[in-house]
């Protein structure tokens, strides 16, 4: 054939050439779609977190994570993973940096990253089996349970269960806890992307396999029918009679960590808080409460070492005429501890809780030395470390059993069920979330309060020195709350109960189950790659 002039011009005229660095440019950015995807979906997930009630967007966001991870290799699963946990973690966990600047919060969000990016890589690895959304979910609970767990004794904030509060899947708290609550929104999530990518496969090919389809499916409708199935067990019904709470938040002179040198200030606000309300109670405006609660740190002021603070409490205590549980910071042999006080108005002091998770960081510091050669003054913030307690606290006030779950504690599965088995009819979880200002932490840990409420089937009480305070039905409604840096009190007649959710009952069991399935998962993963590659050596 002869080619002549004028056709390869023509040629050329109709497929205009791309050049090779357009080309070059082109394929960099298809590679970084799946990059930018992983980021973008953490961040989704993180918009689906309190204080928006956005709940429902954990689910799209576990789609197009199970879209970026299916089939990848196990060093871009990593990285895919990493970028995920930054997108999640960096803008959840902000509020750490409010005080002690960037440092901190990058260095914790950088650790906790590297769980999610060996989830990435486990979901990598079981997105290839049959049934894989099953596995990968089980994969992202197991990672949970490991960062609940390490390092120094774990961090299970922005555990996908916290997000849920507002949301559909809520009863099944009740049913084995926050693994099996975020289990089913993971589930769900990886299901939607499963029924989107087979509907896809079928428009293309005409085709696909009805047991994939069915498993699929099944992903996304199983979640859904065990949360309805599981509303039963949500009930706010007293089983022990009721009692008339007074939660009291005395609010603070500052914001941020100049709230610890304002000690008696706070301890002068919350009892004179307490006062008031006994004032509207003589008037006939508020009902007469059968105990007080009172915030952590309200008395940061050690009441057995100082008479003042003492006399303080004391006065609050006689003017409201019922038990006040106090939180204080009390030394004793030598020991720092953050501590619930049972103050009697006849007879003072009669019980202590001492807190048993302590905060890292914040109540103690690992790796001291090496620290304060990085930044003496993170040193100097913690001078000295408080000890832990040993014991559950369960306080009887006025014949009521309340099981005090201290600020930080409330993100530990095992804290919160431990005052429950040990008899606790309600739970409080007294807090101070002054140092960390008006960011999101207060929203957060209320809504960990709230999936706990369901959790134990047990009335919450939240007294939050400078807000937001709340009072948490056991079916996980919000019934009062305060505003934040306002003094305030929330009067309110509360059901009791004894009776145990399944949850409460199996304990660890759901986690541990879980937590096999993934390994089952995984082993079954890697077994199936080693016998595919020997098979390719033949």
């Amino acid at each position: 054939m002869t080619v002549t002039a004028t056709s390869v011009g023509e040629s050329d005229q109709l497929e205009p050439r791309t050049a090779p660095g357009a080309r070059t440019w082109a394929r960099r950015l298809v590679r970084l779609v799946p990059a930018a995807a992983a980021a973008l979906a953490g961040l989704l997930l993180y918009v689906s977190f309190p204080p928006r009630a956005l709940w429902w967007l954990a689910l799209p966001a576990f789609a197009v994570f199970g879209w970026v991870l299916r089939g990848r290799g196990w060093k871009a699963a990593l990285g895919l993973g990493y970028l995920f946990g930054l997108g999640f973690l960096l803008p959840l966990l902000v509020w750490t940096g409010v005080e002690v600047g960037p440092g901190p919060w990058l260095a914790l969000v950088a650790i906790e990253a590297l769980f999610v990016a060996a989830v990435g890589a486990g979901v990598a690895a079981v997105s290839k089996l049959p049934g894989w959304p099953l596995w990968a979910a089980a994969v992202w609970i197991a990672g949970e349970a490991a960062r609940a767990r390490a390092p120094f004794n774990g961090f299970p904030w922005g555990k996908v269960a916290f997000g849920q509060a507002d949301g559909v899947f809520l009863p099944l708290a009740a049913v084995g806890g926050t693994p099996v609550l975020g289990f089913a929104v993971v589930l769900c999530g990886f299901g939607l992307y499963e029924v989107v990518r087979l509907a896809v496969e079928r428009r293309r090919t005409g085709e696909v396999r009805r047991s994939a389809a069915a498993l699929g499916l099944l992903s996304l409708a199983v979640p859904v029918v065990a949360a309805v199935a599981a509303r039963p067990l949500v009930s706010d019904t007293a089983e022990d009679g009721s009692a008339t709470v007074a939660v009291i938040q005395g609010n603070v002179p500052r914001a941020g960590l100049d709230f610890n040198s304002q000690r008696r200030a706070v301890l002068d606000y919350h009892a004179r808080e307490t006062e008031r309300l006994a004032a509207e109670v003589k008037a006939g405006k508020v009902a007469q409460p059968d105990f007080v609660l009172w915030p952590e740190n309200s008395s940061d002021i050690d009441p057995f070492a100082n008479p003042d603070a003492r006399a303080v409490i004391d006065t609050a205590a006689k003017s409201i005429g019922v038990p006040i549980s106090v939180g204080g910071v009390v030394e004793r042999d030598g020991k720092l501890y953050n501590e619930q006080i049972l103050w009697d108005p006849e007879k003072g002091p009669v019980d202590t809780y001492d807190k048993r998770q302590i905060q890292p960081f914040g109540e103690y510091l690992p790796l001291r030395s090496l620290i304060g050669a990085i930044n003496k003054n993170w040193t100097a913030m913690v001078r000295q470390d408080f000890s832990r307690g040993t014991q559950p606290g369960v306080f009887t006030m006025d014949g009521a059993k309340v099981g005090l779950v201290t600020c930080y504690e409330a993100a530990f599965d095992w804290t919160v069920r431990s005052e429950v088995t040990d008899g606790a009819q309600m739970i409080s979880v007294p807090s101070n979330n002054a140092t960390f200002d008006r960011s999101e932490m207060t929203y957060q840990q209320l809504a960990m309060s709230r999936v706990r409420a369901v959790e134990h089937s047990r009335t919450v009480t939240v007294p939050v020195t400078s807000g937001v305070s709340a009072i948490i039905m056991p079916d996980g409604r919000i019934t009062q709350k305060t505003g934040m840096f306002v003094a305030d009190s929330l009067v309110q007649k509360v059901p009791l109960r004894s009776s145990q959710t399944p949850a409460t009952r199996l304990g660890i069991v759901p986690e541990i189950a879980l937590v096999l399935v993934a390994a089952g998962g995984l082993g079954w993963a890697v077994g199936a790659g080693l016998r595919g590659r020997r098979a390719g050596d033949v």
